[in-house]
């Protein structure tokens, strides 16, 4: 009797896989490793045990892995490297494209059309690693000169090897709006000492798993860093967001 649950299916195409053309996880490393030089076996198995991929297996249990695959392993590795995203976030958007459903835009605007074209996925996620020069921060988040050297004199932003990076502009842009309402970056010095200290909890708490010296180790801290740091904004947001709403009544 045929099941009810939907099959998985690669990100956009249609549920039959591939049956030939496959890689072992050699060819797969060989192939993200220009884009992806940390990449490893065990982040590849990591991600698989995190169900972001299921790669089909041979009669011996070897891995095989689908050009699909080798996108979608690409998509996953961006999002994490340039957009930060938890793997629970992608695994849950990833996890509605196969159910055939359109669930709305990642954070930054990313998606997977109907069918994943890999050129120009590639353009969107490259976008988001970009290295900014003082002069291209400032136009882009159109921000004054003076404003970039007092957010950078408060320890707001900062020059790594000359560049600023794409949280810099976030951090950037959110100033330039908050200075038209007369919030100076002086004002905004609490704000760093609370990310700080944020910081070193989120350290502290998966400073266990860190240490280890596995790539799989690694992995898991950051994503649990990363689900912690979520964590922690909701709650700054409801905390202030509960003191907003008190002044209505």
């Amino acid at each position: 009797m045929p099941s009810s649950q939907p099959s998985r299916r690669p990100v956009g195409l249609a549920p039959e896989r591939v049956s030939g053309n496959v890689l072992n996880i050699g060819e797969v490393l060989t192939e993200l490793t220009g884009d992806f030089p940390q990449i490893s076996a065990s982040k590849i198995r990591f991600l698989e045990e995190k169900g972001l991929i299921t790669p089909q297996r041979t009669r011996a249990g070897y891995r095989k892995y689908t050009p699909v695959d080798v996108e979608r392993l690409r998509f996953v590795l961006a999002l994490q490297r340039d957009q930060y995203l938890p793997l629970k976030v992608i695994k849950d958007y990833l996890d509605a494209i196969d159910r055939g459903e359109r669930p709305e835009n990642l954070p930054g605007g990313v998606t997977l059309g109907p069918r994943m074209v890999s050129d120009q996925l590639a353009r969107e996620l490259g976008s988001h690693a970009r290295r900014l020069t003082r002069e291209t921060l400032a136009a882009e988040a159109g921000a004054r000169p003076e404003l970039i050297r007092d957010l950078m004199s408060f320890g707001l932003i900062a020059e790594v090897e000359g560049r600023f990076d794409e949280h810099a502009l976030k951090v950037t842009r959110a100033c330039v709006q908050l200075e038209s309402h007369g919030i100076e970056p002086r004002h905004l010095r609490p704000f760093r000492a609370a990310a700080d200290r944020e910081l070193g909890l989120v350290e502290r708490v998966v400073a266990p798993v860190a240490s280890r010296r596995d790539v799989a180790s690694k992995a898991r801290a950051a994503e649990t860093a990363r689900e912690i740091s979520e964590l922690c904004l909701n709650l700054h947001s409801a905390l202030v967001q509960g003191q907003i709403a008190r002044m209505e009544n």
